[in-house]
């Protein structure tokens, strides 16, 4: 019998409505090109997961914190940025239910943001630190909203958390 780990906090993908926007025209104003992914590996934010050789996808443009910001009210400012993701070309069942916290397997930023959009402050993870532990130790202080996980060699966004 296995158990399934308990996560405190949840990844969140990008959103169906979201991705639907993006595959017509991205956060930079373009369209989206699908492509065939030969080799797989790409990190999907639609469903949280690498792709499968042969998946169609796209690289488009992502303005994570804008996003957040519409739906708050807040005004980030200068902290507003946009950068490239991969999603599925085509709609798809988003991340599958329980998988808990996605792609930590290595270096990663926990970038947290207050309630209006500005950058609290970073911490570098390197595994096998617990993910867990550390968005806990962001969520303490009570001014962070959210924290966005990021990839180290490149600094792209990979998945936000909100204080649970």
């Amino acid at each position: 019998m296995t158990t399934q780990a308990t996560t405190l906090h949840t990844p969140r993908a990008i959103t169906a409505p979201v991705l639907a926007e993006l595959r017509a025209s991205d956060d930079a104003g373009r369209p989206a090109t699908a492509v065939t992914d030969p080799e797989g590996g790409a990190p999907l934010r639609c469903c949280l997961r690498r792709s499968e050789p042969g998946e169609r996808i796209a690289l488009v443009s992502y303005a994570p914190l804008r996003r957040w910001a519409a739906d708050t009210g807040a005004e980030p400012g200068a902290y507003d940025e946009q950068g490239p993701v991969f999603i599925h070309a085509d709609p798809c069942g988003g991340p599958a239910p329980g998988e808990g916290l996605a792609f930590t397997n290595a270096h990663r930023v926990l970038r947290r943001y207050s309630h209006d959009g500005r950058i609290l402050g970073g911490r570098l993870l390197t595994p096998p630190e617990d993910f867990e532990a550390a968005l806990t130790e962001a969520f303490t202080d009570a001014e962070v909203a959210l924290v966005h996980v990021r990839a180290v060699e490149y600094g792209c966004f990979l998945y936000e958390v909100r204080r649970p």
